[in-house]
């Protein structure tokens, strides 16, 4: 029976080394190989206001009736981009989960954000995340060239891309290989975002 749960257990292993490790806890770190551009910085929107998913009656064109950032949400999302400004980290391009919070997280932190739907959250319909993931998967494979790739999105799409599970505002660091592979480069906390 145990060698049997080994051999099934494989794959997931294997997928889980895949996409982690080889991070870094040094802010600064990660600051440095941000500036030196060709990263995708992959972040979960600012903290909302209280709740699990969006309520009843949830409508992606109407922020009204989906779940928000809150006032420090959006402080976070500005001390993102202040520290980016500060820290000159160039960036190519921003795209964004077409959910509110996820686009004015990305537009408090970076002044702009394309919505691309393989970002959306799958939160309530998981049928949807083998495409989502893979999606995205491709696309933080190849490198960005110059400057840096913003993704704004999900706890749920991010975990599902990098076996990770980040706090609102956070960032995970991610090097493309090529060919579809990344290597998870670290992580930077909200607390870890002062300007200086």
């Amino acid at each position: 029976m145990a060698r049997w749960w080994k051999i099934s257990a494989l794959p997931t292993l294997l997928l889980l080394a895949f996409a982690s490790p080889a991070t870094t806890d040094q802010p600064e770190a990660l600051w440095g190989l941000l500036r030196g551009g060709g990263q995708v910085v992959v972040m979960r929107h600012a903290t909302t206001d209280p709740g699990v998913g969006d309520p009843p009656g949830f409508r992606i064109d109407d922020c009204a009736t989906q779940r928000n950032l809150s006032e420090s949400g959006r402080e976070e999302a500005r001390r993102v981009g202040g520290a980016f400004r500060v820290r000159r980290v160039p960036i190519r391009r921003v795209l964004s989960s077409r959910w509110c919070r996820c686009l004015e997280t990305a537009r408090l932190a970076f002044g702009t954000a394309e919505s691309w739907p393989p970002l959306d959250s799958f939160f309530g319909d998981r049928s949807r995340e083998p495409e989502q993931t893979k999606a995205v998967h491709q696309l933080v494979g190849e490198r960005p060239g110059t400057g840096n790739l913003i993704l704004v999105t999900h706890q749920v799409n991010i975990r599902a891309l990098t076996g990770l599970f980040p706090a609102p505002g956070e960032m995970i660091i991610l090097t493309p290989q090529g060919n579809g592979a990344f290597r998870v480069a670290g992580r930077l906390a909200p607390a870890a975002l002062s300007a200086n």
